[in-house]
């Protein structure tokens, strides 16, 4: 287990879906989401029409937290938007007007026409090998979803197993988690419909291509794990919600089932819960390679997790806590036998691996690879070897040590950016692992644990000239001084200033990597530039990066964005009216409360399913997780951190801000789109200048996890078109 933000996209070479690892699901983020003829003029107020906002009532609601007087005239648009026909008629207002408006850029055809050019090309996913069979998901080019395909052998010719694609009309229905027995004969696999968190889990028969009649429902912030006999898997789900409120339900009440073949969920067994604790959330579980074990990770927020491990030989599969606190994060590495290797930052805040021994009557910790200067980002035990993913100054080293914690050389990568994977068992010959970068599109290679060496499973081939891409890491001090990594990637020809695009998301500890994306590519592709920004906040540095941008630090990660903006202009690499800004979940929260504190720095926000309002996020859905990152606003003094930078809160009447298009889906149930409705009302009812202030509304879409590839599109050439508008970028279409 790695603490990458996307592992599929990393792989893939896609960074458009929110689909992210299971060890992150539950926390808001989110990732990114030529022929025509056609141009974008210069970025000034005047080169677009007024526009005409729709009438947005404004409600009376006013309360006093902490003899705090807030207003709150726009709480009627948290009501579900499927559900209240007033909301859904504000919706489609502010659509039509959009819409309206993104018909008038001249750019918006080329980007979209291109962007299905460049995305139209082959991937894999890391493949599994599963009783002499690989697995693994492939999309042939612009498929709306991945296939799920299988290999009778490692260079086989693959075959479809189960393709989403047919499921609904719109192409929004999805694959989501799979999981493939040991012996490889069936595969436990998730449907997600419409973009919300909530599963439906089936089997299928891998030799007959049947689905069987086993059905699952209400799984969600799930793994799925097979017991190693193949006569079931394992499952996490909350209560099933009242009817007709499956949308907006909270997360209490987690716990963790298994599912016989053949029999009724109604029979399902419970393995693991704490009703003491009803917020814990038990997404994080998995089976030992050798099938002995269930290891439990349970946690009420992000700074930390208990590890519970359910020996499957007992009779009564008794949970037994190995850690009981939340102080430290804990992940399993693997196991021999009764000895444990784990990876975790207990008294190494860079993380290191320990082992312990659980058949000890007082099992007792013990450093094998102690805490080093880089950050260590993965491990996995494989071949009798440790392979340990390092982050450099947020590029990866693997490194590898036998099982008593010696050096045993480095696992060579063909070149700077991020490699991920190296799953498999202890006694395992080989491993398979994915290679990418901002100009190399995911590689997956098979790896030798013996001989050390790699040869190429499977590799990309993207229509554009990647040798004309130039990537370049910089720092930046921050205004405490702080020093910030960023890269930039920009076309080798670009070196005056040039409309840039500044990403960041800056929270849970999470790491965007240096990754391939045709989406940043068109725009890079059109002689704009690309810059992201690791903030505090991630986990680029550890846990004190981490802990240096949450709660009531989480100014350091506003400013820390600012500061990567100036940086941007002082040294020319964009202009003074050149900069548009992308972020998304947490990440949009971070474009909102940036725009309202240096709203001149920007001529284009781009905030992505955003929390938005500060003083309520707790009273949606997962929410009341996120006060482990933010704060509650239950509390006074959290209350008054949070209100500070609220996004829905601060918007400052008089003063000239940038255009901005929030983009956000009928279906968010992780973040609601209340935040974003909420947060573009206020935004149109204030004087804040004559730049246009929209929202897009997704339909049929949640959070990003299961997007089709044509709403992708669709969606970042509506973004890209809307930024190059205000930037001055010159859009054409690509010979």
């Amino acid at each position: 287990m790695n603490r990458v933000k996307d592992k599929v996209a990393l792989v893939t070479g896609s960074t458009t879906g929110i689909g992210r690892a299971t060890a992150i699901a539950l926390f808001p983020f989110t990732l990114l989401a030529s022929m025509l003829s056609g141009c974008v003029g210069s970025a000034t107020e005047t080169s677009t029409p007024s526009i005409a906002y729709p009438q947005t009532k404004r409600g009376d609601v006013v309360e006093k937290p902490f003899g705090q007087t807030i207003a709150d005239p726009y709480r009627w648009l948290e009501n579900d938007v499927r559900n209240d026909k007033e909301v859904a008629a504000w919706v489609e207002s502010q659509n039509k007007v959009t819409n309206a408006y993104l018909d008038t850029l001249p750019g918006r055809d080329i980007f979209k026409n291109r962007l299905k050019q460049l995305k139209d090309y082959e991937r894999f996913t890391i493949p599994i090998e599963k009783g002499g069979r690989y697995f693994y998901l492939r999309n042939s080019g612009v498929q709306n979803q991945q296939v799920l395909y299988v290999r009778d052998s490692v260079d086989g010719a693959g075959r479809v197993l189960i393709d989403p694609n047919s499921w609904a009309k719109d192409g929004a229905t999805a694959l989501a988690e799979w999981s493939a027995s040991d012996d490889g004969t069936r595969v436990a696999y998730a449907v997600q419909d419409g973009g919300t968190d909530w599963r439906t889990i089936r089997v299928l028969d891998v030799n007959t291509g049947k689905v069987q009649g086993d059905e699952v429902k209400w799984a969600r912030f799930t793994t799925i794990a097979w017991i190693k006999d193949g006569s079931g898997f394992f499952y996490a789900r909350f209560p099933e919600p009242k009817q007709g409120a499956a949308s907006q339900a909270g997360v209490e009440n987690h716990a963790v089932y298994f599912h016989a073949l053949g029999t009724p969920q109604t029979q399902d067994r419970l393995v693991y819960a704490t009703p003491d604790q009803p917020t814990m959330v038990h997404s994080f579980f998995s089976i030992t390679k050798d099938g002995r074990y269930v290891a439990i990770l349970s946690t009420p927020g992000t700074s930390g997790y208990k590890l519970t491990l359910v020996d499957l030989k007992s009779a009564n599969w008794k949970p037994r806590k190995l850690v009981d606190n939340f102080d430290n994060q804990w992940q399993v590495a693997g196991n021999v036998g009764t000895k444990f290797f784990l990876m975790t930052n207990k008294d190494a805040p860079r993380f290191k691996v320990v082992t312990i021994d659980i058949a000890a009557a007082d099992p007792v910790v013990k450093d094998v690879v102690p805490e080093q200067d880089a950050v260590l980002d993965g491990a996995s035990l494989v071949g009798g070897r440790l392979l340990l993913s390092y982050l450099v100054d947020v590029k990866t080293e693997v490194k590898r040590y036998t099982l008593d914690g010696k050096a045993d050389g480095v696992v060579k990568l063909p070149g700077i950016g991020t490699a991920i994977g190296f799953e498999g068992k202890e006694d395992d010959k080989e491993t398979f692992f994915g290679f990418t970068s901002f100009n190399a599109p995911g590689t997956i290679y098979r790896y030798d644990v013996a001989s050390n060496t790699a040869r190429i499973w499977s590799e990309a081939k993207v229509a554009i000239e990647l040798n004309q891409i130039a990537v370049e890491q910089r720092f930046y001090k921050s205004k405490d001084g702080t020093r910030v990594p960023m890269f930039i990637v920009r076309r080798k020809d670009v070196t005056a200033p040039a409309p840039t695009l500044l990403y960041a998301y800056g929270g849970y500890g999470l790491i965007d990597l240096p990754a391939f994306s045709a989406e940043r590519l068109a725009w890079v592709e059109q002689g704009g530039v690309f810059a992201i920004a690791h903030i505090r906040g991630g986990g680029e540095y550890g846990k004190a990066w981490h802990e240096a941008g949450r709660r009531q630090n989480k100014q350091n990660v506003f400013d820390d964005f600012i500061a990567a903006g100036e940086y941007l202009k002082a040294q020319g690499i964009t202009s003074q009216d050149g900069l548009a800004i992308q972020g998304a979940s947490n990440g949009g929260l971070l474009i909102g409360a940036v725009v309202n504190q240096r709203p001149d720095l920007f001529a284009a926000a781009l905030p992505q399913v955003g929390v938005m309002d500060m003083l309520r996020f707790d009273k949606f859905t997962a929410g009341k997780l996120w006060a482990d990152e933010y704060g509650s606003p239950a509390r006074e003094a959290d209350f008054r951190n949070l209100w500070k930078y609220s996004p829905y809160h601060n918007i400052q009447s008089g003063k000239a801000y940038p255009a901005i298009l929030a983009t956000t889906a009928d279906t968010d149930d992780r973040v609601v789109p209340g935040h974003s409705f909420k947060y573009v009302a206020a935004l149109q009812a204030a004087d804040i200048g004559s730049k246009p202030h929209l929202v897009r509304i997704e339909t049929r879409a949640g959070h990003g996890a299961g997007k089709p590839t044509d709403k992708i599109i669709e969606e970042t050439a509506d973004m890209w078109a809307f930024a190059a508008q205000w930037t001055g970028l010159d859009v054409k279409p690509v010979k």
